[in-house]
């Protein structure tokens, strides 16, 4: 890797080469001062044995006594204790313990609990609708101990919020039915989306993770007690909560939605996000990213034309459009530099596919909003209102089955489930023909406004 920087260095310069290949410059200098030293180093004088130090026969008598049958079960300072009054003098208990700790015989005596190594989850979208991030999060209700919970589906490359519900639960079968009108209002198709979330009840339930087998959609969690494996739906939460308008507490279910669908439309429509090259999620995720930053560039050429003394440093662009988002990117290698939102780079065990979003540039699904009331019945499990376009084999918020051979998207592949070869039971989600008054309601928002890029 120096080699390679040294020889890019030779080009770009020091500073363009180390960041690109992810080499530290101090790396650089210290081969570059090691290789026009004639003499190589001498090496560090060996230390002498203090005076004052236990000679190797002490120190295997201390040994001999500390793992005879009357101390292998005492620690050191109850050894040292028990030499004292017995009149003996060996060492210190500390001198004990470094003995022990040469011959690697010191550990924990109890068998505690040891976690395991959890595997990092590694996601990368190059286009919307390729990776999903969603989660809970708590509203504050009228009084003392009493929250809404605010579902939320992101979509980690144009952060344009696919779906959102507010409830008075937190519940599997509210996300099951969230996750389903979501994919049915994007057209994800079969092996296309991977979902990210985290370790909690809803999110591992077996029921969601039945329903994302069914619509072929990949899931994906966070390790443990690890917030850094979510970053998209932690951030979201965080612009939400301290937002200008966000109040100290919602008076009921009803106030708490009719705030989120303004915030919400704000968000998708209105907010510049700087890690979109101030641009909103709704424009990246109906591919008008490129026409609205080529206008852009118009602007800033006209006022480059007018006053050219003004900008030092040529004419001005807009920022730039990440190519991708990841969830941990990997560490760089040897053969790989460092990967980052405007140089991608895929590992070979990576599937890469053709963008499938692009052909649908310019058109932007509404997003899901379900509105939630408790279920009377037995069960109290909710059901989604009818939908006229769903199969009634397998209607799951009108997904039918699709068992053609479609495109693979842009993840990481996933580790094979042996539940998978299990045969499954059917699964009837079938959908009521008229919604009781206690049923999950889908409203629609309106359409997005149509944006004339030739306008202003």
């Amino acid at each position: 890797m120096i080699e390679t920087a040294e020889r890019l260095a030779e080009a770009q310069g020091v500073t363009v080469a180390c960041t690109a290949l992810g080499v530290p410059r101090s790396s650089l200098y210290r081969e570059r001062l090691a290789a026009t030293m004639v003499d190589p180093p001498a090496e560090p004088p060996v230390r002498p044995a203090p005076p004052r130090a236990l000679s190797p026969m002490e120190q295997e008598r201390v040994r001999e006594v500390l793992n005879s049958e009357r101390f292998q079960d005492q620690a050191p300072r109850e050894v040292y204790a028990q030499l004292l009054d017995d009149e003996q003098y060996l060492c210190s208990w500390r001198t004990m313990y470094r003995i022990l700790e040469q011959h690697d015989e010191v550990r924990e005596r109890r068998n505690q609990l040891r976690h395991p190594v959890y595997a990092k989850p590694e996601l990368l979208a190059t286009s919307p609708n390729q990776v999903w991030s969603w989660d809970i999060s708590k509203l504050r209700g009228p009084s003392k101990g009493i929250y809404y919970c605010l579902y939320v589906i992101v979509d980690i490359f144009s952060r344009y919020v696919v779906a959102w519900m507010i409830a008075e639960v937190e519940t599997a079968e509210l996300a099951e039915q969230l996750i389903a009108e979501a994919c049915a209002r994007q057209g994800v198709q079969r092996a296309q989306l991977t979902i990210h979330a985290d370790n909690g009840s809803p999110m591992v339930a077996k029921s969601v993770a039945t329903l994302l087998a069914d619509l072929g959609v990949a899931k994906s969690h966070s390790r443990p007690h690890v917030s850094n494996d979510n970053p998209y739906s932690e951030a979201q939460f965080k612009t939400l909560k301290y937002h200008p308008d966000y109040p100290e507490r919602f008076g009921s279910v009803p106030d708490a939605r009719s705030w989120a669908r303004t915030f919400f439309h704000w968000y998708n429509h209105e907010h510049h996000h700087t890690g979109l090259g101030l641009l909103t999620p709704a424009d990246v995720h109906a591919g008008q990213a490129e026409a609205i930053r080529q206008k852009r560039q118009a602007v800033l050429q006209r006022a480059f034309d007018a006053h050219p003394e003004r900008f030092v440093n040529g004419v001005p662009r807009p920022d730039e459009l990440p190519q991708a988002a990841w969830i941990n990117p990997p560490k760089p290698t040897a053969d790989q530099p460092a990967a980052g939102p405007e140089h991608p780079v895929v590992p070979a065990e990576w599937v890469t596919v053709a963008d499938t979003h692009r052909a649908n540039a310019g058109t932007l699904a509404s997003p899901a909003i379900l509105s939630y009331t408790p279920s009377g019945g037995t069960e109290g499990r909710a059901t989604l209102r009818s939908d006229l376009s769903a199969d009634p084999v397998d209607s799951v918020a009108g997904q039918s089955r699709v068992d053609a051979a479609l495109p693979v998207p842009c993840q990481k592949a996933q580790p094979h489930c042996p539940e998978s070869d299990k045969p499954k039971p059917t699964v009837q989600r079938t959908l009521l023909k008229s919604a009781p008054t206690d049923s999950i309601s889908i409203s629609t928002p309106p359409q997005p406004n149509t944006r004339t890029l030739n306008s202003r």
